[in-house]
């Protein structure tokens, strides 16, 4: 393969992944132009708006149990409170909140319930 297809896959990869993952915290590799007609994505968020993103995806994941989880926005870190079931449940729950959160800190205040889902 040669250099300037290689750049080509690049460029478009950096294009597609932000779109696919509803963010713009992926950049073009060093040394790849950006596109400059290519739309700016506003990375200002609320945080209303933010934890209703971080809300929302920890109930759309069909593994995770969210029930019992609340989330928050404090001096602008997404915090977690609530209970979990198990730690697999509690490394669930901070991976999902690390996607949506797109670069912020996510806090954990979860606590483990070993007694079951009620």
């Amino acid at each position: 393969m040669n250099i300037s297809r290689k750049k080509r896959i690049l460029v478009i990869c950096a294009h597609l992944v932000p779109a696919i993952y509803g963010t713009a915290a992926f950049a073009a590799p060093a040394g790849v132009e950006q596109n400059a007609a290519a739309p700016a994505v506003s990375q200002a968020v609320t945080d209303e708006e933010l934890r209703q993103r971080v809300q929302a995806a920890l109930h759309s994941d069909p593994y995770f149990y969210d029930e019992h989880v609340s989330v928050s926005i404090e001096k602008g870190d997404v915090v977690l409170r609530g209970f979990v079931f198990s730690g697999s449940d509690l490394s669930d729950a901070m991976r999902i909140a690390n996607r949506a959160a797109g670069g912020r800190r996510v806090v954990d205040n979860l606590s483990i319930k070993l007694s079951g889902r009620s």
